[in-house]
């Protein structure tokens, strides 16, 4: 059976599905019940400093995307750190790393950019025991109007000097959760590595309007008549979220860096997704809102299933496994050369890939055949996009059927050169040209 332990930057748990910050995690009673359901760990709900704690909206908090059949897609979030106090957090905090030493418990944080304000709460977060701390850089609304979150995440320079704080204030690791409010990641991620962090964590919510009430003219969800902005989160988010991972484990300046992914992961092949592509656990936070605890012991079982199926021992066997074949557009091989291939047995002839190939693509399936209803691909303007593949609601029934090396092309008519060819040596390609001269 495979072996789901996580050791992530010295912080251990039995596998390596965490609970992340948000209102899952705000109290005892759920944390302690996210555990006795099989949760690794948890980030608590974002801390504040002592003082009045935060205030939020009384009214709703969420709005949401769903798809055809009501799944939900996307959520979006307009509630702000735990409006507990912060005491009552700690003493909560201590009781429950106690009562589940084998679990992960981690303290989100997030104060003024200020030092003294970083110092002053450090002590009382590493009094409790918990494992580690995680800086909340993320947050796109609410406590961002206040310098906080994103606010300091969409600055690398304030990243460094917060990461650099907390190194000399606390013995605890440090986690630094990023914000993909940015136009570029990697830059963040390299700043929190300047700054001595022991890992990231990615991606928090992305800023966002779901919808707009017809009715009332205000964004959903709408507090009194009036809407904002809020933190986008879910299923939805998934595809910027495993870029963004990937892009900061393959840049050589942040290479090796551990990363926390976060972001829409509602299975065990979303975890796994996230494993291959860098990181060294994940954390969820929707999939637990939408389903409950228990979730989890699917994406336990399915994960340990799946290696066992394949021959992975461990985590290790698969973290990172999918980053050396993740490059950039101008490196794919343009020699490379696939058709599409309708099976007919398969084909309920529904018509999609046709309508989709024929209106928007290259008009390269037919829709009849020596006058019956028949739908068939024609090599000859094929190029091989994989549209037809991706509308049809019948499951492998269109496939991608590379060309051999040396076989006829009909729509080029020249045969599959067998070697390796990219962009940058391209003839087409004027920067190529010019270097050649």
């Amino acid at each position: 059976m495979a072996d789901l332990r996580n050791n992530f930057v010295g912080i251990k748990s039995p596998n390596p599905f965490w609970l992340a910050s948000a209102p899952p995690t705000d109290k005892a009673y759920n944390v302690e019940r996210a555990f006795k359901a099989g949760w690794g760990g948890v980030v608590w709900k974002t801390l504040g400093e002592e003082g009045p704690p935060v205030v939020n909206v009384n009214g709703p908090r969420y709005g949401a995307i769903f798809g055809a059949d009501r799944r939900l897609l996307g959520l979006n979030n307009i509630e702000l750190i735990t409006d507990r106090d912060l005491y009552t957090n700690l003493r909560e905090m201590k009781q429950v790393k106690m009562n589940w030493p084998d679990r992960a418990l981690i303290a989100s944080i997030m104060v003024p950019c200020e030092e003294q304000a970083w110092k002053a709460i450090l002590p009382l977060v590493e009094e409790t025991g918990a494992d580690g701390i995680e800086l909340n850089f993320g947050c796109p609304h609410g406590m961002s109007e206040r310098g906080m979150g994103s606010a300091v995440g969409q600055v690398p320079e304030y990243i460094e000097m917060v990461v650099r704080w907390c190194k000399q204030y606390t013995r605890m690791p440090i986690i630094t959760k990023l914000t993909p409010n940015i136009t570029d990641v990697r830059r963040p991620a390299r700043a929190a590595k300047a700054g001595g962090t022991d890992a990231v964590s990615l991606i928090n919510t992305i800023n966002s309007i779901v919808s707009v009430d017809l009715d009332n003219f205000a964004p959903n969800p709408t507090v009194g008549g009036k809407g904002s902005h809020g933190g986008y989160c879910g299923p939805a988010v998934k595809p910027i979220a495993l870029n963004m991972v990937a892009e900061i484990a393959r840049d050589p300046e942040t290479y090796g860096l551990p990363i926390s992914g976060i972001g829409g992961i509602t299975t065990w092949r979303d975890a796994a997704e996230f494993l291959v592509l860098g990181a060294g656990n994940v954390q969820v936070c929707t999939a637990a809102m939408t389903y409950g605890f228990k979730i989890v012991q699917e994406m336990i079982t399915g994960l340990s299933d799946w290696m066992d199926e394949k021959g992975h021992r461990s985590l290790d066997d698969i973290t990172g496994r999918a980053v050396p074949n993740v490059t950039d557009w101008q490196y794919l091989n343009l020699n490379y050369i696939a058709k599409a291939k309708i099976d007919q047995d398969a084909c309920i002839k529904c018509g999609r890939c046709h309508i989709a190939c024929e209106d928007t693509s290259h008009q390269a399936i037919t829709n009849v055949v020596n006058g019956l209803r028949h739908f068939e691909v024609i090599e000859e303007e094929c190029v091989g996009c994989n549209l037809c593949v991706n509308v049809c609601p019948v499951e492998n029934c269109i496939t991608m059927e590379p060309l051999a090396a040396g076989t006829l092309d009909k729509r080029t008519g020249r045969t599959v050169d067998p070697n390796y060819a990219n962009w940058t040596t391209h003839p087409n390609n004027p920067m190529a040209r010019q270097a050649a001269e």
